[in-house]
């Protein structure tokens, strides 16, 4: 058993870190103030390339493995959340379908200049009344001739107001439920297309989140994602272990920066004529929480070790969501605490990653949604 990343995984996660500490980090708070999107720094950012880092070079990827990948997510979070969940809703969700299943055309249209940052991409599940049921999706896709009419509206979707193009699902038979959802490609300046109401969010602020409209939006035949209809839920768990994990490494990310200003914090705040972090209760939040944020590491990378080997996890990748987003939530509750009262204060970014880790609650399943998933893959049918 070795548990070190390998020595390229160690360069790589060192050269991220050190591109996030110098051209993250800094603007991290007025991403959050303003909540508007860093167009300047998504220009930057993205001329370093590694937009695709999980895509084959052929595309201009950099043909990653799930471990490396999980590393950026990390170090990327650990920046900017806000920044983050746009880059990585671009990486993986929002280009995924098309690579898997759409034509070279759609893949010169789309995914080249996505992953060059020349254009900006979304997945559409959520609906108002439909987030982890997809069951109840009620956007529909009818042929119509050599092609395909969409209706219904899809509501949180990330990159949404500012998106190119999204891979939309939706159901070609009710009746069916389940076995009636499929994904098709829809470009923004297709007629119908249109963007809705844009959120104003707790927290994930510079990231655009909101509403899309489909309003007889008629796509061609070859904008249908997939191999034959009906599978579309079939694909969505193909992808969902990696979205969990992904998760996980966003959790990670967020705890390690409210972890490392608060460490900072109580090793210069000096009450009762020491540094706080002299004092015993301190001492021992930092013992917890450096424990806690360990355990859900292993159980991370270990998941993500897992897809590269190809070995089913989908339990392991559900705990690890699990536990690594409950850990992130105490971790930035502890370091407002130890901040005092100015972790309730604007001017310090406790509050800002107080109000972040809520996000990481919901993708890729809720805390409930994810318990009863993993008891009943333990308890099996009875």
């Amino acid at each position: 058993m070795d548990f070190r990343f390998s020595e390229e995984q160690e360069f790589f996660r060192k050269t991220i870190a050190e591109i996030v500490d110098k051209m993250i980090v800094p603007k991290a708070a007025e991403i959050d103030e303003k909540d508007e999107f860093p167009w300047e720094l998504w220009k930057e950012f993205s001329k370093l390339g590694y937009l695709g880092l999980r895509y084959p070079e052929e595309y201009g990827g950099m043909n990653a493995d799930k471990v490396t990948t999980m590393i950026f997510y990390e170090e990327i979070t650990r920046g900017s959340v806000g920044f983050a969940q746009s880059v990585i809703m671009n990486m993986l969700m929002g280009t995924y379908f098309i690579h898997r299943f759409g034509t070279e055309e759609m893949k010169k249209r789309c995914l080249i200049p996505a992953i060059r940052g020349e254009k900006i991409a979304t997945i559409c599940f959520t609906e108002d009344q439909s987030g982890s049921d997809l069951a109840a999706t009620r956007t529909t896709a009818v042929r119509d001739g050599d092609g395909w009419v969409i209706n219904g509206t899809k509501m949180w979707i990330t990159n949404g107001p500012i998106c190119d193009f999204c891979t939309v699902l939706a159901s070609t038979d009710p009746s069916k439920g389940l076995k009636g959802l499929n994904f098709f490609l829809v470009e923004k300046g297709t007629p119908g297309f249109s963007t809705g109401q844009v959120l104003n969010k707790l927290g994930c602020r510079g990231t655009l989140t909101g509403e899309l409209i489909f309003d007889n939006v008629r796509v061609p035949a070859e904008n249908f994602l997939g191999d034959e209809l009906g599978k579309g839920v079939v694909y969505v768990g193909d992808i969902l272990d990696e979205v969990r994990i992904m998760t996980a490494a966003m959790a990670l990310g967020i705890a390690r920066a409210a972890y490392d200003e608060a460490l900072e914090f109580a090793r210069k705040r000096v009450a009762f004529g020491n540094p706080i972090g002299r004092y015993q209760l301190i001492r021992a939040k930092f013992a917890e929480m450096t424990a806690e944020m360990q355990a859900a590491r292993l159980l991370m990378y270990h998941a993500a070790w897992m897809l590269d080997q190809g070995i089913p996890c989908r339990k392991e990748a559900a705990m690890a969501k699990l536990y690594a987003t409950e850990v992130c939530q105490k971790v930035v509750d502890e370091a407002t605490r130890i901040y005092g009262a100015n972790g309730f204060a604007y001017e310090y970014a406790p509050q800002r990653h107080f109000r972040d880790a809520r996000f990481v609650l919901y993708g890729g399943g809720t805390q409930e949604v994810l318990k009863d998933f993993i008891g009943r893959l333990i308890i099996g049918k009875i």
